[in-house]
């Protein structure tokens, strides 16, 4: 029942709120107009009503006493007969009384009109009484009127008391009907002003579903279709089949929202292409981006972002940036960004380095820049850009491994050039010619050294910088090959080393630069004069790759494969992986041969720029095997260019050109 009750309510509150409020205060104003009148007219009707009423009981105690008066003597003398006679004539010849009924003292009813039968006294009969108060014999000196209703109407009771030389014998009661005009006329009114209460609130929501259908609906239609206007629904029109000023308006606002449709889809396809524009923009950048709004919740973000914080798999957008970022960068941003967001941070932004674990070592940069709003005093906005500076970190990591190196390595001979000239300065007179010859020679070796160093480190730069650029040719690899060993043959036999050359014959002419592969065979061959004791070997060979040893080729082009073998002391597994790196000299750790340990970093550096590598193959005292391939010329490649080198080189060539 509650529920049904509160339903009603619901739906009752739900139509009054679709009313305006001009109808809500007409309705008001109709309510209480009709209200105020049916009040008015119930009142009237009552106070005729209680006018009637009084009439009829003064009416019934004037007759009760008149009746009362005639028939106590007949009464008292016992004679019931004539008291029916002179009751039935009375009764007869009166339309106002109702009834008659005649009760002794103990009121017990002996006759009464309309009805009356003799009955047989015996064990049925019912008595018929007058319920009288039990002390009315003692107090019935005035008649009691009371009344009730019937379905004829209300009836006036009137009780008289029939008294005999003041001796009470009972009682009379006499029932007296209403006025019938006044009764008429009361119905009649009440009727009337029903019907006048029927009528004006069926007049009133006449009116109000008229209002509903003519003006309330089309005001309705057109509140809806200006909300759709500004929510960017343009195909937004009202057809009703109205007149006069409203029609004027509907049909206003359907041109309007017409032109407005037409001027959208003219630029929608400039709009939309601009977005594709800054979209792209955004996903081609090299750095991270990632828009968030005040609440930190994802608004967009490019694949580079993506990338570095290992959200290819996951649906950021929308989510809030703190639950998806790593716990690095999360502790590190989480008081600035919330700070931004309430415009409580600097405007200007902030800068934050992080060093991440995950997916992947890597170390970034982040900068937080507010988006404010056209006039600049709001935050809509944070703009945070990603960049990843691992690389930079790494080149400045190498460039001051390489400056420690270049310094360290300079210093070395220069100190001891230093010591011995000032030792000959000071104490030259001192010294006999054998040590003065000894003193210069050795200031003169590690002159020869410093500039063998200086050679090798300009070489070095020179062969790391992107801007030389070296053009490849046809060359007959053996050239080179016979070349080295003229060069290092005297050495060699000085040491008692052997020279080896194997080249197959008629090789094919490979591509390449002669001066840089002389420069190889110089430091490979060199090295392994230097690292094999007397009596051992160092060979150079030269063949074309059969298909089964040239199966690791991608590109299954014909290559030829360079070999330099020594039988010298050869190099640990655990420094074959560092042999190439600058300034890293085996002999630190197994004997004391000088050298600039960067020989076999330009070795690595020009077999590189031949597009392929340099491999080893070494066992310690058993020798050491350098190789690498070459490809074939080819008639339709008449020269190669040299790729452009990574960054490192450009800054290390610049360290290089600082210090020299």
């Amino acid at each position: 029942m509650l529920v049904l009750l509160k339903t009603i309510r619901e739906a009752i509150a739900h139509w009054w709120s679709e009313f305006t409020l001009q109808t809500r205060l007409m309705a008001a104003a109709t309510l209480i107009v009709s209200l105020l009148m049916s009040g008015l007219t119930f009142w009237a009707v009552n106070t005729i009503q209680e006018d009637a009423r009084l009439n009829d009981t003064r009416f019934g105690r004037d007759l009760g006493i008149l009746l009362a008066t005639n028939v106590s003597p007949l009464i008292a003398e016992n004679n019931l007969t004539e008291v029916a006679r002179f009751s039935e004539r009375f009764f007869d010849n009166t339309s106002s009384v109702r009834y008659m009924l005649y009760a002794d003292t103990e009121g017990k009813i002996f006759f009464g009109l309309p009805f009356w039968q003799s009955e047989v006294q015996n064990s049925l009969t019912i008595e018929r009484r007058i319920q009288l108060p039990p002390d009315y014999a003692s107090n019935s000196e005035l008649p009691m009127i009371r009344q009730h209703l019937t379905p004829n109407g209300e009836v006036t009771d009137v009780f008289v008391p029939l008294t005999q030389g003041g001796k009470y014998l009972g009682v009379l009661a006499i029932g007296i009907n209403p006025n019938a005009t006044v009764v008429t006329s009361s119905h009649l009114t009440r009727d009337v002003t029903i019907a006048v209460f029927v009528s004006i609130w069926v007049m009133v929501i006449l009116g109000g579903v008229i209002n509903a259908l003519t003006i309330t609906q089309p005001i309705k239609e057109l509140v809806v279709g200006v909300k759709n206007i500004a929510a960017g629904n343009f195909n937004q029109r009202i057809d009703l089949p109205l007149g006069g000023e409203l029609g004027e308006l509907i049909s206003s606002f359907n041109e309007m929202a017409e032109r407005l449709e037409s001027y959208e889809e003219q630029n929608i396809e400039e709009l939309t292409a601009e977005k594709a524009k800054l979209e792209t923009l955004v996903s081609t950048i090299a750095d991270g981006a990632v828009l968030l709004d005040t609440n930190l919740q994802v608004i967009l973000v490019n694949p580079t972002a993506k990338r570095i914080f290992g959200w290819e798999l996951a649906d950021v957008v929308g989510e809030n940036v703190l639950f998806h970022l790593p716990q690095e960068v999360t502790s590190e941003l989480t008081r600035p960004l919330y700070k931004m967001a309430k415009d409580e941070g600097d405007k200007e932004g902030a800068q934050f380095r992080v060093t991440l674990n995950q997916p992947i070592n890597r170390t970034i940069r982040i900068l937080l820049t507010t988006v404010l709003d056209q006039y600049r005093e709001s935050v809509k906005g944070i703009a945070m850009t990603v960049q990843d500076i691992t690389r930079e970190v790494e080149l400045n990591e190498a460039k001051s491994h390489f400056i420690s190196n270049v310094s360290h390595e300079l210093r070395t001979p220069l100190f001891n050039i230093k010591s011995f000239i000032e030792t000959l300065h000071e104490y030259g007179e001192d010294l006999n010619e054998e040590q003065r010859k000894e003193f210069l020679e050795t200031a003169n070796n590690e002159t020869d050294r410093l500039t063998r160093l200086v050679n090798d480190v300009l070489e070095l730069s020179r062969l790391e910088s992107s801007c030389r650029i070296y053009h490849f040719e046809a060359l007959d690899i053996a050239q080179p090959i016979e070349q080295t060993l003229r060069t290092y043959q005297l050495n060699a036999k000085d040491k008692g080393i052997e020279l080896i050359q194997e080249i197959e014959p008629d090789l094919p002419q490979v591509l390449g630069h002669y001066d840089l592969l002389l420069q190889v065979f110089a430091n490979l061959v060199g090295n392994a004069l230097k690292f094999t004791p007397y009596g051992g070997k160092v060979a150079i060979r030269a063949y074309l790759l059969t298909g089964e040893e040239n199966s690791h080729n991608q590109t299954q082009t014909p290559q030829v494969r360079i070999e330099v073998s020594d039988t010298g002391i050869g190099i640990a597994p655990e420094d074959q992986q560092a042999i190439f790196e600058r300034f890293f000299r085996v002999e630190n750790r197994v004997h004391t041969l000088e050298g600039t340990g960067l020989g076999l970093s330009i070795v690595r550096n020009i077999i590189e720029k031949h597009h392929t590598t340099v491999h080893l193959v070494s066992e310690v005292g058993v020798g050491t095997t350098f190789w690498f391939n070459l490809a074939l010329f080819q008639q339709k490649k008449a020269s190669d260019e040299m790729p452009t080198l990574p960054e490192t080189s450009e800054l290390k060539s610049s360290i290089t050109a600082s210090l020299f």
